[in-house]
């Protein structure tokens, strides 16, 4: 795509499609002598191929900036770093060489954090373009884990990005994001809509969460209903917070796809 060439980005697209990876996890490829990857996805033998080549072009890899630490997107780090030396691996927890939070930067890359996918969840800025791993995709819509303000934070982060006035979003699945003031304002919008669409089943007096999932979220297809119901979880722990949860409503039982 003309937008990534442009600003010298290269998407390497990892061969696991599925329901939640779309057509696959993207990683990203930025810079020269040396080049930083974003998000070294599976752990696939093609992929890690592809990934290694595209860094020998530019001049090997000077570290690693994770999103967020999900298999699909994090599997690849240390078969990549096996292959290109102990490059750092930078990110907002977990087992990292350099532990990012909102505003450190890390090689050309600015991190912003953008919880609500994942409680660690970071985009990495550069230049006009951010790179949004499982905060935006670039098609659909994503869960959101219900850790603690969850909800309130992602639709925070969703206004500090648009704030930013970027050209390009680099979403972790889907192909990239050419106009993202209007996809951002689609993702507010449809967190909103299906928090009114939520009030409005619980109105209704539907209190389990098969009810609820069957009421406001019944275009969900049947194979990402466990994901729905865990957006469901973050919802209400954000109408519970706004004191606006009627009594007797089922939370659902999450932590399977944690």
């Amino acid at each position: 795509m003309q937008a990534l060439v442009a600003r010298d980005i290269a998407l390497v697209r990892a061969p696991n499609p599925g329901p939640f990876t779309l057509t696959g996890t993207n990683s990203y490829v930025v810079g020269r002598d040396p080049a930083w990857v974003i998000d070294p996805g599976p752990d696939s033998e093609a992929h890690l191929d592809a990934l290694t080549a595209e860094l020998a072009a530019r001049g090997g890899l000077g570290g690693i900036a994770l999103t967020h630490n999900h298999g699909d997107h994090a599997e690849g780090i240390e078969p990549l770093r096996r292959r290109e030396r102990a490059a750092p691996l930078a990110g907002a927890r977990g087992d990292v060489d350099i532990r990012l939070a909102d505003g450190d930067t890390f090689g050309p890359l600015r991190a912003l954090a953008t919880p609500g996918h994942a409680p660690d969840h970071l985009a990495f800025v550069l230049g006009d373009a951010a790179f949004t791993g499982d905060a935006v995709l670039g098609e659909g819509s994503v869960f959101l884990f219900p850790d603690e303000g969850a909800l309130a934070g992602y639709l925070a982060a969703l206004e500090r990005l648009d704030d930013l006035r970027l050209a390009l979003l680099c979403p972790g699945h889907g192909p990239p994001v050419l106009d993202p003031h209007a996809k951002l304002s689609e993702y507010v919008e449809h967190r909103l809509d299906r928090q009114r669409a939520l009030l409005a089943a619980l109105a209704r007096g539907r209190r389990t969460v098969d009810e609820l999932l069957d009421d406001a979220w019944s275009d969900v297809p049947a194979q990402l209903r466990p994901a729905a119901a865990v957006t469901l979880a973050a919802h209400l722990d954000k109408l519970a917070a706004e004191g606006r949860l009627p009594d007797g409503v089922q939370r659902p039982q999450i932590g399977a796809l944690r």
